[in-house]
Formats: C-alpha cells, structure tokens, sequence
C-alpha cells in the first residue's frame, strides 16, 4: 500500500471515529424547574434578570451575542457580536457599516439575536427590526472605547480583502501615527445598530432533555402574551 492510500485509510478510519464520538456528546442539565409563574410579565425584565445572574455567575462574555442577517440572495449569515445596551428602546450594538452584517441590514432590517450561557444553562433568542443609532449616540459610544479598538476601528475596513497580516498592522500603526498626541474621532463608516424585539424566546435546560421555553410575543394592547412550548 502506498503512502497516499495509507493516509487516506486513516483519514477515513479517523473519520468515522470522530463522527461516532460526535454522536455521543450530550450533556444532561440539572436545573430547577422553570415555571410560568416565576417569569416576569415584561421580557426585557427577565433578560435583564438573566444576565445579571449570568455576570454574578462569571460566566466568560455574558454580553457575547449571535447575530443572524439575511442577503439579497436570501442566504443567512452570523457572527458574534458584543450587546451594548438593553433597554425599552431596544438592544444596542456597535459595527463597521461596510461590513456584511450592515449591508444586509440595510436589504432587510429584520435580525435575530442570540445569547447562549453554556454553564447556566440558558438560552435568550430574540427577533426584531434593526436600524442605525443617531450619531452623537455612536460619538458618545465610540469615545468612550479604549483607545486600541478606536485605532483598529479606523485601521480596518471590515470585510474588504487583505493582502496578508502586515498589511493590516500597517494600516493600524499609520493610523496610530496620524492620531499620536490627540483625541480619534468616530469613522464616518462605523457606528451603532438598535434592534426593537418583536419575539422572545427563554430556555433552560432541564433534565432527560424536558427544557423549558417560554415565548414572548406582543399581544396588540402594548403588552405581551407567554406561551410555553414543546422542547
């Protein structure tokens, strides 16, 4: 057998092991019950309540956040992105308005949010309509970053292609020269996102995988109705 066969026997062998063992990986959750009753009636309420039990536990990013957009071609995409705010108005984040995620906002506002806590374990999933913050509110957020990220935020354009790493460190050290000695202003592409919820959705996992979810939807009257589904 040649050196080529043999490696591709391997790979398959290790292969298939790896799909067995991925097969396998479950994990059983031993929290307390959840019930109706202990929900607050307002969803932003009960993920505030549920974050603040997050960051008390030390959970590792508790803001870290999935956000799924939509393109023109009707493809989804993700990625995790920091929650800056959460208030009536809506949840807050900050990005390069000529990256992906804001090019397909801009197609169609229409986001779903993401917040997972593994070691809890819970899950918040949020839908909503995003649309971009006022500028003095982006100013305000952008000063207020260490000053690494606000160099970085004007050194890379988010998505566009680069060349190889050096390029980019180029980049930030020419911008870290042109700013030496004064205050960096906000990007003229870079600024803030405020997505309004339309949908909530709370799990917690439970034992022999019984989870409980709650949905929270608008019930017309300017509150909101609680169902409870089916793991």
């Amino acid at each position: 057998m040649n050196g080529a066969m043999a490696w591709f026997k391997h790979f398959i062998t290790m292969t298939e092991q790896n799909q067995n063992t991925l097969a396998d990986i479950r994990q059983d959750y031993l929290q307390d019950a959840l019930l109706k009753k202990d929900l607050d009636s307002d969803p932003l309420s009960q993920f505030k309540a549920w974050l603040s039990e997050a960051i008390e536990l030390g959970i590792k990013e508790p803001t870290a956040m999935n956000l799924a957009t939509v393109g023109e071609d009707g493809r989804p995409s993700s990625r995790t992105v920091l929650l800056k705010g959460a208030d009536e108005e809506g949840f807050r984040f900050y990005t390069c308005y000529g990256g992906r995620k804001a090019l397909e906002i801009k197609g169609n506002p229409e986001v779903a949010l993401h917040f997972f806590w593994a070691n809890f374990p819970r899950q918040i999933a949020v839908r909503g309509k995003a649309s971009k913050l006022s500028r003095k509110e982006s100013a305000d957020y952008f000063s207020s970053r260490p000053r690494q990220s606000q160099l970085g935020a004007w050194a890379s354009c988010q998505s566009s292609e680069v060349a190889n790493r050096d390029e980019l460190e180029q980049d930030f050290l020419a911008c870290e020269r042109k700013f030496e000695g004064s205050e960096i202003p906000i990007p003229p592409d870079w600024g803030g996102y405020l997505v309004v919820p339309e949908f909530y959705e709370f799990w917690q996992g439970r034992p022999g995988r019984l989870h409980d979810r709650f949905v929270y939807e608008p019930d017309g009257f300017g509150g909101w109705t609680v169902t409870r589904l089916a793991p």
